[in-house]
């Protein structure tokens, strides 16, 4: 079955444009999706502190932390819990037509992705306005001392998806 697609949300936010053109990246969302089931990576928090790499930014692990703990509410509150009941419609129960489900689903699916904008807006609003976060030359070094200060604070990724984002990265960024 053709499974419809929702419709992107609309930001201007450079975070949020710079999520969409990089999540369109070739192996980029298989990764995501693994280092999100792998080892609980918030890929928002990942592509925050991509994208501000490319801005000249990098953060060290307690800023990671204040950045985790500030979004993890919402996070947690909002975004996981749509994301567990698009997932948990793939397999409806045998009351629920499969048509009906997919069509639920569906627009689970556009809810979920304005979480995870409103999520990407205030992520951007604190780059915006908090200290966090040091000036680096280079956005690769700031991507990879990022993601190493990220893997402090929540455990190690699977190194094959994380090779596969930050190879993609310094393509992307190139």
């Amino acid at each position: 079955m053709n499974e419809a697609q929702p419709t992107i949300p609309m930001s201007k936010s450079p975070f949020w444009q710079f999520s969409i053109r990089f999540y369109g990246v070739p192996g980029v969302p298989d990764a995501c999706i693994a280092l999100q089931d792998g080892a609980g990576v918030d890929v928002n928090v990942l592509f925050f502190l991509l994208w501000n790499a490319t801005q000249g930014r990098t953060y060290k692990k307690a800023d990671v932390a204040e950045v985790d703990r500030l979004i993890g509410a919402w996070r947690d509150m909002a975004v996981v819990p749509i994301r567990n009941v698009r997932r948990a419609l793939k397999s409806p129960p045998p009351v629920m037509t499969p048509e009906a489900a997919e069509s639920l689903r569906t627009r689970i699916k556009a809810v979920e992705l304005e979480a995870e904008r409103l999520q990407q807006e205030a992520l951007y609003e604190l780059a915006q306005t908090s200290r966090l976060g040091q000036p680096s030359a280079s956005p690769a070094k700031a991507a990879r001392t990022s993601v190493d200060a990220y893997q402090a604070v929540i455990g190690q990724f699977p190194p094959g998806p994380l090779d596969t984002v930050l190879a993609a990265f310094a393509k992307f960024n190139a």
